[in-house]
């Protein structure tokens, strides 16, 4: 068995970001940009108003001085002259600063009557302008490569004026479940056998991850038929299987995979629960090799699969982000595999997140998942810890899995 820690740098080690493609500006929410969006424009455009008023020269607009009306500015509209001594124009917010005007006299600061203005409160030069260029200018560097686009981003990238963004292929994962015993859902169970629930799992949470996953059929424990479904997943960018990774005389992904190239990097892990994961290629095709137990394949998910695409995805090598809580319960020391236990997470009554561990963490439990909100992390050999001891956990709800 190797670390978790060793396991996850060797597979992230041997993958690269997919290629870029084009895709529309609308399209590209939650995207990893393949080239940094650089400032078609500058923005604002010009000296353009903060606030609705009058632009005036600040050495006219004194307290009491009264200033003739020439025009005015309301946003897309320009006053075409320059203001001159005595002068002001009517100007609105996003209007451009007429020549002349270094000050806004704001509406609620001045009385109008009969196309002139007063002045009741003194105009501070430069006062409610805001300067060309303040936002960003002309080829200014706003987004870097490698930045998953959020809402924000997306409305930068066409404030900037790029209809069109340069980003990395989404990361194309096969998804193979093996068992003589599982059936999809809704379809005829065979006898002594199960609902599989790994692959539309693991689907959802390629999803999430950023990739497009493709869900083969399920295939019977057989050298074979095995090796036929992981040809035809050649053209993925990782082929995850589920099932057939452990000892048993029907655990047949190596075997089966062997014989027709499969170059195994390494097998079995220090981790609970998640084992008896497997790492290789096929070819070109990097081969994740998951447990069946459907806990464990999830788990091996957050730890391996979600890291693996984010490198596919053109994002850093980073293992999943982990929060300090304290615990809800005692933990007991751990043995020697790296541990994850399926937890509760509450504010407790100074706002400080708890992790409590569900007393049973048997990793065919997808109820106990489904209802979990974080994993408590005991690295191998942690000691025994009191109840409101501080621990690293991962909170799943902002993976969004």
């Amino acid at each position: 068995m190797i670390p978790l820690e060793d396991a996850r740098t060797r597979i992230l080690a041997a993958l690269r970001p997919t290629a870029a493609e084009t895709v529309a500006l609308a399209e590209g929410w939650g995207r990893v940009l393949a080239q940094p969006v650089m400032a078609r424009l500058t923005q604002p455009p010009a000296d353009v108003s903060a606030m609705d008023g009058y632009a005036v020269r600040a050495a006219d607009a004194v307290a009491g001085a009264r200033l003739a009306v020439v025009g005015a500015a309301p946003a897309g509209h320009p006053y075409p002259g320059e203001i001159g001594p005595g002068q002001a124009v009517r100007i609105f917010t996003g209007g451009f600063v007429p020549q002349g005007a270094d000050g806004i006299l704001l509406q609620e600061d001045a009385e109008a009557q009969d196309g002139q203005v007063t002045v009741r409160e003194s105009v501070q030069p430069s006062r409610w302008i805001r300067r060309q260029g303040l936002d960003f200018a002309a080829g200014e560097v706003l987004l870097p490569a490698g930045r998953r686009l959020t809402a924000r981003d997306i409305g930068l990238a066409a404030a900037a004026n790029h209809p069109w963004l340069a980003v990395h292929r989404r990361p194309r994962i096969g998804i193979l479940a093996t068992g003589d015993e599982i059936a999809l859902p809704g379809e005829p169970i065979p006898a002594g056998g199960i609902v599989s629930s790994n692959a539309h799992a693991l689907a959802a949470l390629v999803r999430a991850g950023g990739g497009d996953p493709l869900v083969l059929p399920i295939v019977a424990d057989d050298r074979d038929a095995i090796a036929a479904a992981a040809a035809a997943a050649r053209g993925c960018d990782l082929l995850a299987t589920t099932g057939g990774a452990s000892v048993g005389e029907h655990d047949l992904i190596q075997s089966a995979l062997g014989e027709e190239g499969f170059a195994l990097d390494f097998w079995k892990i220090a981790m609970r629960p998640g084992k008896p994961l497997i790492w290789g290629r096929l070819g070109a095709t990097p081969v994740l090799g998951l447990p069946g137990n459907p806990v464990s394949a999830l788990v091996c998910g957050v730890q391996f699969l979600l890291p693996a695409l984010a490198v596919l995805s053109g994002l850093p090598a980073a293992p999943p982000p982990t929060i300090l809580v304290r615990t809800g319960a005692a933990l007991p020391a751990n043995d020697q595999r790296f541990d994850h236990l399926r937890s509760s997470l509450a504010p407790d009554s100074d706002g400080r997140l708890v992790a409590t561990p569900f007393a049973m963490q048997d990793s065919s439990m997808m109820k106990t998942l489904a209802r979990a909100e974080a994993l408590i992390l005991r690295a191998p050999f942690a000691p025994a810890l009191p109840a409101g001891a501080e621990v690293e956990a991962i909170a799943l709800g902002p993976l969004g899995i």
